[in-house]
């Protein structure tokens, strides 16, 4: 059985798919990949199912050892990964002999990186996932964050090496968008005045250090509500903005709570979720109200490009 020998973790490297859905009414949150995009681009061009599980490494990445011959893609932010002496490239596929060592370094642009392994990692699935849910310590493996002489087994694969890149075209879709998010009105936005309205989104906003995998807390012009009273506790969804008691909003992510009382301005659309993945801390963001009609063709608009075959593939 190949092997992938974790020789120096990196700062939060775990094992992540595409999360587990449907849970949300047990008090059980998705997680997944904080950047899903990336890492199916990443299983494709490696010859996976979409959704096979991949590391994700956040900020810095690690030094990794194959104990047999791989295919490999690095999906996400570039974080400087070289083999033999030679820098490997984002967005393309790539060989791996036995016993080659893999050093991935820190991040030089957004917050994650994928490393793709042709035939998934093998670890035992948490209610139908391979993610890691670290809050509760369940999934991935042994449900923690990845050290210093862990062993994942690689899946078997009959797909023969097939060297791959990212067309121009899917990387266009993917590049930033000069740090703007895209959202849609929240179920309380009826509880901020028009002018706090027109603040939010005429605002700059910061990510703070505080920020992880529940959710990013942002920095920027306070935002009251006119609510009188606290909120009646409810179900929140995967990018809802809440605006907390000090006015300053959190974004809800991959392992956030499953409820929350405060008052939600705006939920990022499916079709931004992923870049917030990328999000650094201290890095600026705006929001750019759109209609639920505009966040549907976006969200078709992914869905097409990543169902698109080998257009995708220069």
């Amino acid at each position: 059985m190949t092997s992938l020998l974790v020789e120096s973790p990196g700062l939060l490297t775990t094992v992540q798919d595409l999360g587990r859905s449907g849970f949300g009414a047990r008090g059980i949150s998705p997680s997944g990949a904080a950047d899903p995009v990336a890492l199916q681009l990443g299983n494709l061009l490696v010859g996976n199912a979409l959704g096979a599980a991949a590391l994700e490494m956040t900020l810095m990445g690690g030094n990794f050892i194959f104990s047999e011959p791989a295919a490999i893609a690095l999906a996400g932010s570039d974080f400087g990964a070289t083999l033999n002496a030679q820098a490997l490239d984002s967005w393309r596929s790539y060989s791996v002999a036995a016993g080659e060592k893999l050093p991935i370094g820190t991040t030089r642009s957004g917050a994650r990186c994928y490393l793709c392994v042709a035939g998934g990692l093998l670890v035992k699935p948490f209610l139908g996932s391979a993610s890691t849910h670290l809050v509760s310590g369940l999934g991935g493996f042994a449900g923690r964050r990845l050290r210093k002489g862990d062993v994942l087994r690689i899946g078997m694969t009959q797909t023969k090496f097939v060297e791959r890149t990212l067309s121009s075209t899917a990387l266009r879709i993917l590049q930033p968008r000069n740090a703007v998010l895209r959202v849609t009105d929240g179920p309380q936005c009826d509880l901020f005045s028009a002018e706090t309205v027109r603040s939010f989104y005429d605002g700059e906003f910061r990510v703070t250090e505080e920020s992880n995998r529940l959710g990013l807390r942002l920095a920027g012009l306070a935002l009251k509500s006119t609510l009188q009273q606290e909120m009646i506790t409810e179900g929140v969804t995967l990018g809802a903005i809440q605006i907390t008691p000090s006015g300053q909003p959190i974004v809800l992510f991959v392992e956030q709570q499953t409820t929350g009382g405060y008052p939600k301005i705006a939920n990022v659309i499916g079709a931004d979720l992923f870049r917030i993945g990328q999000l650094r801390p201290r890095d600026n963001i705006h929001f750019q109200r759109v209609s639920f009609a505009q966040a549907r063709a976006a969200w078709l608009e992914l869905q097409q490009l990543l169902n698109s075959g080998d257009t995708l593939f220069a």
